[in-house]
């Protein structure tokens, strides 16, 4: 589990790709300080597992439905990227829950100043949007962040200058695709809430429903 907070901005130092997989060689500094093979690390969000370490950085294997659900496909050498360790038992819950289980990818449609902090415009699928909601958590490239605004086809964070400074989002631009999670407990909560047997598209939560349960 992760928190969303970016320990570190690593490079991407090699790619070996294979015909439906890669394998991706990660520059970093902070992070190897207790790093070991087989932990976990969020990859601009994705959880991959280190297969190898060295003094200068890691190695993950990345699969299939990986590439096809986040934007790790696009990496090239020279890419940087936002890195984070799994949470330790002792540590702060700085963010929020982070499965670093990518739900899709977004675009970012637009950039704004407003004095000191930058607003940014995200184009999503409706899947997407449906857990997204305002003040609520949305976890962008690995960053825990506070959904400003949403519409029908897009959602608005506001980031602080030293978001911008430490991460990668600084160096986005219009047209730039990101990783997306939304916020695990709308989902169980959606889940616990649709009555045995039904799908997704049926419904959920209805007055039948809490009647035949004794409600």
């Amino acid at each position: 589990m992760f928190t969303g907070l970016v320990e570190e901005v690593g490079t991407i130092r090699a790619i070996h790709r294979g015909a439906h997989s890669s394998v991706l060689s990660i520059g970093a500094e902070t992070i190897l300080s207790d790093l070991k093979v087989g932990d976990s690390v969020a990859v601009n969000g994705v959880c991959l597992t280190v297969t190898s370490r060295d003094s200068g950085g890691f190695t993950a294997d990345v699969m299939h439905e990986t590439l096809n659900r986040s934007s790790l496909g696009a990496l090239t050498v020279g890419s940087h990227v936002n890195l984070e360790r799994a949470m330790a038992a002792d540590g702060r819950f700085g963010g929020h829950i982070v499965s670093g289980h990518i739900d899709g990818t977004g675009v970012i449609q637009s950039l704004r100043r407003d004095d000191n902090a930058v607003w940014y415009t995200v184009g999503a699928a409706p899947g997407l949007l449906r857990y997204i909601v305002e003040k609520g958590s949305i976890t962008i490239d690995g960053i825990s962040l506070t959904v400003a605004a949403v519409g029908e086809t897009w959602f608005s964070v506001s980031i602080i200058p030293h978001t911008a400074a430490v991460t990668i989002l600084g160096e986005k631009r219009a047209g730039d695709r990101v990783n997306l999670e939304t916020d695990i407990i709308g989902k169980y909560v959606e889940k616990l809430l649709r009555p045995a047997g039904d799908t997704p598209k049926s419904g959920g939560l209805t007055l039948e429903f809490l009647a035949q349960n004794g409600f």
